[in-house]
């Protein structure tokens, strides 16, 4: 076991428990993503506009709004001048030249990993290569990594899409991936990818992001111990829907994703004796607490918490609004 701990609820079934999983909730660019828009918020004053959700959780976004931000779809729906946040998920540089042509003051809340692969498709993309985009269709960190070289870029979506890759020189070809997969499926599509590109190479550094990573192997730590693991997280979240994948494969014998404690069903504890508990990175910790608090009212009150991994690692918030922010101090002085 890992670090134990336990939470107080009310008296608990002695056969109950609850396994909660650490790493688990906000990583560093959701932090710094909901941060940027709070703070511009009080900066700059509502509303402050925010194109697509700045990350993937009812919750937060919800939150948010009650504060004044607007979510909006695309640059069009906000008024020329406006303040607009770009979301944790990146977009591709049409999306910033759409925002100055509209005279946008543009925030760019991008996760500084998502960055990183942004970066890697433009270096390859220059030296001609094929970039083979492990990911989901549709995702928006997907849209806005292929637009950096659209003419390059192919996408993957996961092992059976193999068979329909088409590159123009197998010695020239290289793969990257979305940030919030799963590990162990992206690996089955690389490696089948290498079975029909030997010379496919790989990035230079992990794509798949760290928070990502630390939270599918502490659920799979857990899951075959546990009779049903509960995700905290909303649908669209791609990171918390492959958190409950893990746990099934991992041995657990059921799964559910949940926004709130609330949607947690009598009938899915049934029987149960062991509960895992998890949320995805983009989920506050008080939803999880009353995921815990609901448990307890229904025996599971002795948690003990497994731990893999420390996190430490923090992002500056966006420059632009650091800039501003610093303006705002100087003037006050």
């Amino acid at each position: 076991m890992g670090a134990g701990g336990t939470y107080h609820g009310r008296v608990s079934d002695p056969r109950k428990r609850v396994l909660l999983a650490k790493p688990r909730g906000y990583c560093a660019g959701v932090d710094r993503a909901v941060q940027t828009v709070e703070e511009a918020l009080k900066l700059y004053g509502a509303p402050v506009y925010v194109r697509k959700q700045i990350v993937h959780n009812k919750h937060v976004v919800s939150t948010l709004e009650a504060r004044g931000a607007i979510f909006v779809e695309e640059n069009e729906e906000v008024p020329e001048g406006s303040t607009v946040v770009f979301s944790a998920h990146g977009v591709a540089p049409e999306v910033h030249e759409q925002a100055k042509a509209r005279n946008l003051k543009a925030i760019d809340a991008t996760c500084p990993l998502v960055t990183k692969v942004h970066h890697e498709a433009k270096r390859f993309a220059k030296d001609d290569y094929d970039i083979l985009l492990i990911g989901h269709e549709g995702h928006e960190e997907v849209i806005g990594t292929s637009g950096e070289a659209p003419a390059h870029i192919q996408l993957v979506d996961g092992p059976d899409s193999v068979d329909s890759v088409v590159v123009r020189d197998p010695s020239k070809v290289v793969w990257l991936s979305q940030t919030t997969l799963s590990v162990d499926e992206t690996m089955e599509t690389v490696a089948r990818l290498k079975t029909r590109l030997p010379l496919l190479q790989s990035p230079p550094s992990d794509d798949i992001c760290y928070a990502t990573s630390n939270r599918q192997h502490v659920v799979k730590e857990i899951a075959p111990e546990c009779d049903v693991v509960i995700v905290v997280g909303s649908a669209n979240s791609s990171n918390s829907v492959r958190l409950v994948e893990v746990a099934l494969n991992a041995g657990a014998r059921a799964g559910h994703l949940v926004d709130y404690a609330s949607e947690i069903q009598d009938e899915w504890l049934e029987g149960a004796t062991t509960v895992g508990v998890s949320s995805g990175a983009s989920v506050p910790e008080d939803l999880v607490m009353e995921v815990l608090g609901h448990l307890a009212t229904r025996g599971f009150g002795e948690v003990t918490e497994y731990t893999t991994t420390e996190e430490r690692l923090t992002f500056s918030l966006p420059q632009e609004l650091r800039r501003d922010m610093k303006a705002a101090e100087a003037a006050k002085a």
